[in-house]
Parts: C-alpha cells; sequence; structure tokens
C-alpha cells in the first residue's frame, strides 16, 4: 500500500505526482532498504510517471513507519501488516494499493492501475520452496496440505486481518509467476541502479 502522512497534499496518486512533479526530488518516499520491494516500487513508478521521488531507505519497518507517522518522510511504500492498523486509525492515509486489484483490507482504496498508472503492480508474497530435485510426489503432498492449513477458519481470519490475501496457487503456477517476478523487476533494478547492502 501507498501511504501518505496526513499533512502531505495529496489525497490520492494523481495528486501525488502532481506534487512530485512541481517539487522534484523534495517528496520522499521511506522503504525498508535499498532494494526491498517497497523501495523498487518507488523507483518504478519514478520511471512510469517521469517524476523524482527521493528514496529514504531504512532498516526494516519499525523506523521507516515511525519516520512515516512523524511526517519525517511524506510517503511510503509498505506491506499491510506495517501500516494497516495507523490507517484505520486514522494516522496515515492510504493513496493507493499496488496489487492487480483492490484489497479486501482496504476496498475503497483504488489500485494504482485504476489511477492511470497500469504498469506499477507490486505485491509482497509469500511462499514455499523445496530444493530442486525434490520429488513430485513429495511436492504435491505438501502442497495439498499446505493449502488444507490456509483454508482452516482461524488461519484465514488472521492473515485476512493482516491485509493478506491467501492464494494457493498450484506449485507450477507459482513457479511461473515467480519467473515473472524476477523479469519484471530486473528491469526495475538495472533502470534505478540499486544495489542491496
Amino acid at each position: 500500500v501507498l501511504t501518505a502522512y496526513p499533512s502531505v497534499q495529496a489525497k490520492n496518486l494523481q495528486e501525488l505526482i502532481a506534487l512530485a512533479r512541481a517539487k522534484p526530488g523534495q517528496v520522499s518516499f521511506a522503504s525498508v532498504g535499498i532494494a526491498s520491494p517497497g523501495h523498487l516500487t518507488g523507483e518504478l513508478l519514478n520511471n512510469l510517471a517521469g517524476i523524482k521521488m527521493t528514496h529514504v531507505p531504512y532498516k526494516g519497518s519499525g523506523q521507516a513507519v515511525t519516520d512515516l507517522l512523524g511526517g519525517h518522510v511524506q510517503v511510503m511504500f509498505s506491506g499491510f501488516p506495517s501500516t494497516l492498523s495507523h490507517i484505520k486509525a486514522g494516522k496515515l492515509r492510504p493513496l493507493a494499493v499496488t496489487g492487480a486489484k483492490r484489497s479486501p483490507a482496504l476496498a475503497e482504496v483504488p489500485t494504482i492501475a485504476e489511477q492511470g498508472f497500469p504498469g506499477v503492480e507490486a505485491t509482497a508474497w509469500y511462499g514455499v520452496l523445496a530444493p530442486a530435485g525434490t520429488p513430485k510426489s513429495v511436492v504435491t503432498r505438501l502442497h495439498g496440505e499446505l493449502v488444507k492449513i490456509l483454508k482452516l477458519p482461524d488461519v484465514a481470519q488472521r492473515l485476512d486481518g493482516l491485509g493478506f490475501e491467501i492464494v494457493g496457487s498450484t506449485p507450477e503456477e507459482f513457479g511461473a509467476y515467480i519467473k515473472s517476478e524476477i523479469r519484471k523487476w530486473e528491469k526495475v533494478v538495472k533502470a534505478s541502479g540499486a544495489k542491496a547492502d
């Protein structure tokens, strides 16, 4: 989710882009570190929107969110668990979600694509991987058990409350998704010059 400090004069993504164009380099965006998903999402938006927001990397979400809440940075690209409670408490303003569709956790907040930038799609995702060469029968069984766990009401409720969307795709679908993510983000890393510490 792209979230703003309440005094930022932008109520949506278009207004943020206009502000960044009017003040090149003066709008700062926090992330949990160099080459992190939040950093690369900000760089992707910079490239596609033709703006220059200044990246402020932190070593983790705690200090980044604290500085966003304190107004030391204007916006932040973050996962839902870091900022959702502050958004719901009215301490932060959501400008856009970065997924392909609206999130059930913030159904009223439009996606970046809905606001004119369909190329900016970024989600934090989690998956389970096994070593290459793991027998297909083991992978199939492990996948089946994990999907059962994800469908348990208490697990689903807990993950939903944190803003997670449960997918449970097949191993083949997940493998194809990982490959597409590598191709997409490789271009952003090269264009931004981002290097992990």
